[in-house]
């Protein structure tokens, strides 16, 4: 075999160390960031934060991460705070949005003792109670056991016979009659322990079903001929209100439309969740990364000073190192710390360079969704990211990494980049429709239709070809869907 040396030209995209972390950093959101730049602070000492009542060393402009002069026009000196959402209740048919609602802690209107009563849980509340309740030790200790068996929404999901197995011991294959005597004795036990949980507060606590949870509550009211009613629907007649089969229960109860309604009435104010006012709550923060404010006419995006990390070069360290390189030592320290003053650079670079390519993609943006900032959801018009990567010159994936986990505060709320990017549906004059704003139109319409004869998903789409939105009744039940709107049947009242 003959060996030979022979020389070849190729082209291939090799990824530098800083354009890697510049990527990495880009798709980072603005918690992330923080984290990401204080582990760099924790291992890089040439690395430091430019405080601002530091006067003692005014970096040069290269080394210094400071907000373009749109950003320090009008800073966002705030955080949003997001809320969860409540536990969805269309199962129950109706809005099921009483006193047991978890509130907002920040919430001026919220006294220190609901702030107080949402800080300890469920088992704390009920103990505290159970220790002001004249019971003997037995029973006192059967409903602590009780307590403990409860879910979050202060539920008994086990049955007594189930909690009965986990006091009592394993039985034989032949049990005897004294044995089973005593599981009946406890089995009796356990059943006037659950009836003085169900004597404390919350109301509703302890039950075994929706339908008991209500009649509990109901039956902590005072009699009338309302209550005695809605207690009546509740304990027979439960699903059939919530199909809103409203012809069916006059029938079977003999009430008229006045009388259903105000027990109707009565039964939306209970809680069908008792226990979940007193559940940890889940709170996310969202810090903006840029905000918009409408400037003569124009709206304006700005960086959000408060995000941007003002990072700047420890001037000892770099007077040590530029000492080491102007007496010629080349020991391994002044090597290393040259090292760390190259990553140091990167860093506050691409965080610069992150932030102004955040601002650009932003103010793109908004310059298409004018209208939506102008009039709301209904005007929002489709958008792809490739008409932002073209306008702003960069890649597609870079546009989808800008818009992933970065916020935008307006007047309208808060927003990730990507709430402004959709699909379309076709109009018939050739144009298209964004699919939020088909969103809004279609939750106008529910809105304000009329309870009696709400609109089919066949009539909405209807009168959405009427304004020159052609859209198909599936794709209405879908949007409907995503708005959590009932179906038609659900939504008729009496």
């Amino acid at each position: 075999m003959k060996q030979a040396l022979q020389l070849r030209l190729s082209q291939h995209l090799a990824l530098t160390p800083q354009l890697q972390q510049s990527i990495r950093l880009l798709q980072l959101s603005t918690l992330e960031l923080n984290a990401e730049i204080e582990q760099a602070l924790q291992e890089n000492p040439l690395l430091e934060r430019d405080e601002p009542e530091d006067t003692s060393y005014t970096p040069s402009i290269d080394t210094l991460v400071a907000p373009s002069s749109t950003a320090s026009e009008t800073p966002v000196d705030r955080e949003e705070r997001i809320e969860p959402r409540a536990g969805d209740d269309e199962g129950w048919g109706v809005d099921f949005s009483g006193s047991g609602g978890q509130r907002d802690p920040n919430d001026d209107d919220l006294d220190s003792g609901e702030t107080q009563a949402a800080s300890i849980s469920l088992r704390e509340h009920l103990g505290a109670q159970l220790s002001l309740t004249p019971l003997p030790d037995r029973d006192r200790a059967l409903v602590s056991f009780l307590i403990e068996a409860l879910d979050d929404d202060g539920y008994l999901t086990q049955s007594l016979e189930e909690l009965l197995d986990l006091l009592a011991e394993e039985s034989s294959e032949s049990e005897t009659d004294e044995h089973k005597e005593m599981r009946e004795s406890l089995l009796e036990e356990l059943g006037i322990a659950l009836r003085h949980l169900q004597n404390l507060d919350p109301s509703g606590i302890g039950a075994r079903s929706p339908q008991e949870c209500l009649a509990l509550q109901l039956k902590n009211i005072a009699t009338s001929t309302e209550r005695n009613l809605a207690l009546a629907i509740v304990e027979t007649h439960l699903e059939h209100l919530a199909a809103r089969d409203f012809a069916r229960i006059r029938k079977s109860l003999g009430c008229s439309d006045d009388e259903l309604r105000e027990a109707q009435t009565l039964i939306r104010t209970l809680n069908p969740r008792p226990g979940a006012q007193y559940a940890p709550i889940d709170t996310r923060y969202v810090v903006p990364d840029v905000s918009v404010k409408k400037v003569r006419s124009q709206w304006v995006v700005t960086l959000n000073n408060e995000a941007m990390p003002r990072l700047r070069i420890n001037r000892l360290y770099a007077d040590i190192l530029h000492r080491h390189r102007g007496s010629g030592g080349a020991g391994g320290s002044a090597a290393g710390l040259a090292s760390q003053l190259q990553e140091a650079k990167w860093l506050i670079k691409n965080v610069q360079q992150r932030f102004d390519t955040i601002l650009r993609v932003s103010q793109a943006i908004v310059d298409r969704q004018r209208a939506f900032f102008d009039h709301g959801d209904v005007a929002m018009r489709p958008l792809t990211l490739r008409e932002i990567a073209e306008t702003v010159s960069l890649h597609e994936s870079t546009i989808s990494r800008v818009t992933t986990q970065k916020y935008l505060a307006s007047p309208r709320g808060i927003f990730e980049l990507k709430y402004f990017f959709g699909s379309h549906v076709a109009t018939d004059t050739g144009g298209a429709a964004s699919s939020t704003a088909i969103r809004a139109l279609i939750k106008q319409l529910v809105s304000a239709e009329d309870g009696k004869k709400p609109l089919s998903d066949a009539r909405i789409a209807e009168v959405l070809g009427e304004q020159g939105i052609v859209v198909a009744r599936r794709t209405v039940a879908k949007y409907r869907e995503l708005l959590n709107i009932p179906p038609v049947n659900l939504r008729k009242t009496l």
